[in-house]
């Protein structure tokens, strides 16, 4: 097999969340780009369509489907729509996050801990369940979980937002276990530092950035199409028998 044909995703049906901006429209538009017809989806449909026009104008499939992954809801609606238009499912990438409160643990209250958690561990279980129910169905397929290193050291100041990444890697490994015998394939990224809107209140502040980079032996802040490569890996043949994978892709903050 070549190596084009390794990461040749021709005729599969990927959906990416939190694809919009940042990581996920990065992710959407290189695996659009590698053939797969990407179903491209965040809470506002305006910023799903933008990418879609992209990835078409380019000569890709794409399409844009709204849902917030924190509502129970959208997630059923958002699959049942999958199953009428396509009948299946190949590739999944959870990439839709919740960061609400950026400050102290003892500060943290109700309504930010909720709403990390709903979308964060909640809407990754749920979207992870129904994705490979299907994938169970037609004989296989690959999830790929957007975690974070901060699920391996709480970042400074994002208490909730680390415990729920770390709930992410587990809950990876968990369906990665009980999985595999499905052929269904369950990875995660981790991401260190992106320059993202997302990730505002870190790379935008100077005087946090300055000491969080001290930690980063790359010393730079990483660009959102810096993780596309890695998902594209992991959702490919290139990936065959990896599962319950974590790869760090984080300038290598995790060494120190």
């Amino acid at each position: 097999m070549s190596n084009h044909e390794l990461f040749d995703l021709t005729g599969k049906i990927a959906l990416v969340t939190g694809a919009s901006r940042g990581i996920g429209e990065h992710i959407a538009k290189t695996l659009a780009n590698s053939g797969a017809h990407v179903l491209v989806s965040s809470r506002k449909i305006e910023g799903c369509q933008a990418v879609v026009d992209d990835i078409v104008a380019q000569g890709g499939k794409a399409q844009a489907i709204p849902c917030h992954i924190g509502e129970m809801d959208d997630i059923e609606n958002l699959f049942s729509q999958i199953k009428s238009e396509f009948g299946r499912l190949d590739i999944l990438v959870n990439n839709a996050a919740a960061n609400p409160y950026f400050g102290h643990i003892l500060e943290t209250d109700l309504m930010a801990y909720q709403k990390t958690v709903d979308v964060n561990i909640s809407g990754y279980f749920f979207m992870s369940k129904l994705g490979a129910q299907m994938m169970k169905e037609q004989g296989g397929g690959a999830i790929v979980n957007v975690a974070s290193v901060n699920g391996v050291i709480p970042g400074d100041l994002q208490g909730i937002y680390s415990i729920t990444k770390a709930a992410v890697i587990s809950m990876t490994k968990a369906f990665a276990k009980e999985c595999a015998q499905f052929n269904i394939r369950v990875n995660a990224l981790l991401p260190g530092a992106t320059d993202t809107k997302f990730a505002s209140a870190l790379v935008k502040n100077p005087e946090i950035l300055k000491q969080a980079m001290a930690h980063v032996p790359m010393r730079r802040v990483a660009q959102p199409e810096e993780m596309a490569g890695t998902a594209l890996y992991l959702v490919s043949d290139a990936a065959s028998y990896t599962t319950g994978s974590c790869i760090n892709v984080d300038g290598g903050y995790l060494l120190a």
